[in-house]
């Protein structure tokens, strides 16, 4: 009898139920907002920003070991002239492979003619720059790398944590229900025998 106290005592804790709806609604939260990204992103072709924010996600390894695939980036949309040699910035590409792609990559050399500039950009992890792109390409510059965002993203693109992060929520869901039920139609019983 005294387990099943205790074991009661505990499944009642107020402090313990808190913090595991706190939790719960985290992850819940956090979960979300990666797929509310990830259909922004497709949805509006990247084109969609907030106040001049955009974010997105990194697709290949060609800079790491600064932004590895799957990380979650914040760009800000700035001048053109106040980008920096150095600067990782954002762009859609025209030409050859990069065309209507989204890269992230590192500016190595910026030109100015006429009031035009242009950039030369490179991923860290490649060994070719790639074609020159106009200000005009460039959506924006890194402002921010999203570190627990990433972490989902990363556990999300892993098809078997994907398939786990989904199944083992809507498992608890279902035995906590069935749980709710049992428990429900033993207090009928009871109040029935009462009477």
């Amino acid at each position: 009898m005294e387990v099943k106290e205790k074991m009661e005592k505990i499944k009642n804790n107020k402090a313990l139920k808190l913090i595991g709806n706190i939790l719960y609604t985290i992850v819940f939260i956090l979960v979300l907002l990666v797929l509310i990204v990830a259909i922004l992103q497709r949805a509006s072709n990247n084109t969609l920003s907030l106040k001049g924010y955009r974010i997105f996600s990194v697709a290949t390894g060609s800079m790491v070991p600064k932004y590895n695939v799957s990380d979650v980036l914040l760009s800000k949309e700035i001048d053109v002239k106040d980008i920096q040699v150095g600067d990782d910035v954002v762009y859609i590409g025209k030409e050859g492979s990069f065309k209507n792609r989204v890269v992230t990559h590192q500016v190595i050399s910026k030109t100015e003619q006429d009031g035009k500039y242009k950039f030369i950009t490179k991923g860290i992890a490649n060994t070719e720059e790639d074609p020159e792109i106009d200000g005009d390409q460039i959506l924006g510059k890194i402002q921010y790398k999203f570190k627990i965002l990433s972490l989902i993203g990363k556990m999300i693109s892993n098809v078997y944590i994907f398939y786990f992060m989904i199944f083992v929520p809507i498992a608890i869901i279902i035995v906590k229900q069935i749980i709710v039920v049992i428990k429900s139609g033993r207090n009928d019983e009871e109040d029935e025998e009462d009477k």
